[in-house]
């Protein structure tokens, strides 16, 4: 049995807590939180818990196996480090920290003290993500051409994050995992429309040495709610609405074809393909709940997740390059190959 610890219960917390103590193979054994009032609710909610405003508590527990830190990207680091010296296991929410050394500096720690280090990218372990993967990897799609996401909302602003480590890090994760490459370049242009406050409208490019390409479109001031992504490959396309009740993945059997033969130098070169689409079925089960079992399974078999501390850790120089850009009007930031490997 794995007892874990959690340090937050503000808005991200109450979802680990609730999973962490439904989960089999895990123990919540206890919660830390600064607001003495929050953790009223948490000892209404399960009285058996163990609750404190000093986290240290935790750390000096031996019973206490793993950390889960839903608590201000801020923290992270200092929190993140604190738990993995103290031997234990690290569940991070997203984004992991506020740089790439300081990711480096977590993976390090972890892998020289043999601990597991989970970066919490929940839109990885979605049935539509997951089936994506296994389409791609079957080579379904053919080779990836083109990655197109729209992740816009009214709300929520944040104080310490910008729309791009908010809204754009699921995309960063999800093309991570797909396509298994990191951007060569990334381009991006944003604006904080009111001053003192992060950037809160986005769009960010990325250029890979694969061919594929992706955009992300990211807002907090947008009237509706929209989260689709469009992925066109040389065989098939896919889209995916999350906000779909039913039916979020669709598959469609279009492309495009083209020739350079000389015979038809006269003629049209591209070609339009028009097949069927069809939804496949896909796993229903709560994200969050497969990444938890899997944060689990890990300690337990001594191996990493799916989302570990180097893909989180990519993201990050990911948003660090975006950001970079962004503050620049656009101008390309280039990836050196050196940082792409972790």
């Amino acid at each position: 049995m794995i007892r874990i610890g959690v340090i937050g219960y503000g808005y991200w917390g109450p979802n680990l807590v609730r999973n962490f103590a439904e989960l089999k193979g895990a123990e919540l054994a206890a919660v830390a939180d600064l607001d003495p009032k929050k953790l009223e609710l948490v000892n209404k909610r399960f009285p058996a818990v163990k609750t404190t405003t000093d986290f240290q508590e935790m750390l000096r527990d031996p019973t206490i196996d793993a950390i889960a830190i839903a608590t201000p990207v801020s923290t992270h680091f200092e929190l993140g480090m604190a738990a993995l010296k103290s031997g234990k296991h690290v569940w991070l929410e997203k984004p992991m920290t506020e740089t790439s050394l300081q990711a480096r500096q977590l993976v390090e720690c972890a892998e020289k003290k043999k601990l597991v280090l989970h970066v919490d990218h929940t839109f990885i372990y979605t049935g539509a993500v997951q089936k994506m993967k296994d389409l791609v990897a079957a080579d379904e799609l053919g080779k990836v051409l083109y990655y197109d996401s729209t992740r816009v909302n009214l709300g929520l602003f944040q104080r310490d994050v910008s729309v791009i480590s908010d809204l754009a890090v699921h995309d960063f994760s999800i093309l991570d995992y797909l396509l298994e490459e990191q951007p060569t370049a990334v381009s991006a242009g944003g604006i904080n429309h009111f001053p003192g406050t992060p950037e809160n409208l986005a769009y960010i490019t990325m250029f890979y040495d694969s061919g594929a390409i992706a955009h992300v479109n990211c807002s907090w001031l947008a009237p509706v709610k929209v989260r689709t992504v469009l992925v066109g490959g040389t065989k098939k396309m896919f889209v995916y609405d999350d906000l779909q009740p039913s039916e979020k993945l669709k598959i469609y059997d279009k492309g495009v074809s083209f020739t350079d033969d000389p015979q038809k130098i006269y003629q049209m070169r591209v070609g339009y393909r028009t097949g069927d689409m069809w939804a496949p079925k896909l796993d229903e089960s709560e994200a969050l709940r497969a990444g938890a079992t899997d944060f689990v399974e890990a300690i337990e078999k001594k191996k990493q997740t799916l989302c570990d501390g180097r893909l989180g850790a990519r993201v990050i120089q990911i948003i660090e390059a975006a950001t970079s850009s962004m503050k620049a009007r656009g101008e390309t930031i280039h990836l050196p190959r050196a940082e792409r490997v972790l």
